[in-house]
């Protein structure tokens, strides 16, 4: 594209805001792309892009998977621009495409790895062309703004360039079938131990053959859509994988993965299967920028969950451990329920989430707790559940739907002062599950939690 007046004028002014907001110790993440897309709505398209860009998608998982393929290729000493610390919208990625150019629009780096927004992808797609597009998966999320699976696949299958290679979860029915003529490949988990032969959650979106509209039978659920699946009627099923875990050791943690001829084992930081998709799909994508075994492996053992997402400490004996559980997203939030219930011994769970306190910014749209599996809480090895904040007579009217004894739901609308109710008589871990924008909240809870632990030590 021709730059003209109208980018410059954009990418200077943008440049010296940068440095103003910079100068005030401010965040310059989102105005200078906001600023620079005012002035010339096609920037993306005009300002120079290095020669290879990840963009990662998808319902969850994006951020955690940007984190950790950026921390390793820092690690291994690649240099690139990222949207790290911006936004994933248009605004962000212009944002981050300023700071890897100069006065002249030039590309200084060659790789950019980008979180990108899937709403976002007729506003972006159309100007950058992605080297590697990862999607992670495709759930409900978000229903005002989001509708639905099929409307998100849609757009993402209308927007994305066709010269972008895919990388795709193989194990997600909706997602694996996003672009469908664009070149693809597959990241995978053999069938488990714990998977099932009928899906346990209340939503499940791809019942039906999108080809035929015959009823899909499932060979595995792994949870909702999670799993391996085919039409009886026609030739639609899920796809081949490229990349395959064929063997998960939870107890040493690691994972066998195959690649055509190639058998590799990896270190696992985790072992929450979301997590575990999350490592499996940065493995997937370095391994496309030309990293080894050793290089992606050494790596990987340094890293972590970042705290925002997961954090535990040991209390005078007793776990307190704080796990992000994205309010409005019913899927997100039951993985995390579901890894409650299965966590060994006794436990307390304290519900921080999104229209349950402040941080709701007036959401008056509950419908996404009757999606979410509530019923992994109504567990014997759950001996209290505690419920707080804007819309606590909301989640405990759902903890009854799903068959919790009312005995042991503590319910008010004041989060620190309902800690004081908690008991830990033969508790082993207490459980913090919190939203994203419940940051603070989530530190407040979690030191009186550990205070009222060390009191009970002294008597």
């Amino acid at each position: 594209m021709k730059k003209g007046f109208k980018f410059y004028i954009a990418l200077w002014g943008a440049k010296v805001g940068t440095a103003l907001l910079k100068l005030l110790r401010r965040n310059a993440t989102f105005f200078p792309g906001k600023f620079a897309l005012k002035v010339c709505p096609d920037f993306i398209g005009k300002i120079e892009k290095p020669k290879t860009i990840v963009a990662v998608t998808g319902t969850n998982g994006k951020t955690t998977v940007c984190n950790m393929i950026e921390d390793i290729l820092k690690d291994n000493n690649y240099v690139f621009i990222d949207n790290k610390y911006g936004s994933n919208i248009d605004a962000g990625i212009a944002t981050t495409l300023i700071s890897g150019a100069n006065f002249k629009g030039k590309s200084k780096k060659d790789l950019a790895i980008l979180e990108v927004d899937e709403r976002s992808s007729p506003k972006i797609y159309p100007y950058l062309t992605p080297t590697y597009l990862v999607c992670t998966n495709l759930f409900r999320d978000s229903l005002m703004r989001n509708a639905h699976t099929e409307f998100i696949s849609e757009i993402l299958t209308k927007n994305i360039p066709k010269d972008t290679t895919l990388i795709l979860n193989g194990d997600d029915l909706i997602a694996s079938n996003i672009a469908p003529e664009n070149k693809r490949m597959y990241f995978g988990i053999d069938r488990l131990d714990t998977d099932m032969d009928k899906c346990e959650n209340i939503a499940r979106d791809i019942i039906v053959c999108p080809k035929c509209n015959a009823k899909l039978e499932y060979d595995y659920v792994r949870y909702n859509h999670i799993g391996k699946a085919h039409c009886p009627k026609c030739d639609f099923k899920s796809p081949d994988i490229d990349y395959l875990v064929t063997n998960l050791d939870l107890d040493n943690k690691r994972m066998t993965l195959k690649n055509g001829n190639l058998t590799e084992e990896y270190d696992l930081i985790s072992d929450n299967i979301i997590n575990i998709y999350n490592i499996l799909t940065v493995i997937t994508v370095l391994k496309q920028l030309g990293l080894s075994r050793e290089q992606i492996n050494e790596s990987l053992k340094k890293q972590k969950i970042v705290d925002t997402r997961y954090s535990e400490e040991t209390v005078e004996g007793i776990k307190v451990i704080t796990h992000l559980s994205k309010g409005m997203n019913p899927i997100a939030c039951s993985r995390v329920f579901d890894y409650v219930r299965k966590y060994k011994g006794n436990k307390v769970v304290i519900l921080l989430l999104d229209d349950l306190h402040e941080a709701a910014k007036g959401s008056e749209n509950t419908a996404w707790q009757y999606d979410t599996d509530y019923e992994f809480l109504n567990d014997g090895s759950i001996k209290q559940i505690i419920i707080a904040g804007a819309r606590y007579l909301d989640g405990y009217v759902r903890l009854e739907i799903a068959g919790v004894d009312k005995n042991i739901v503590v319910h008010q609308r004041d989060e620190l002062s309902a800690i004081d109710k908690i008991k830990l008589d033969d508790i082993e871990t207490v459980f913090i599950l919190h939203d994203l924008y419940a940051m603070e909240l989530k530190e407040a809870v979690k030191n009186k939690v550990e205070v009222i632990i060390k009191e009970k030590k002294k008597q």
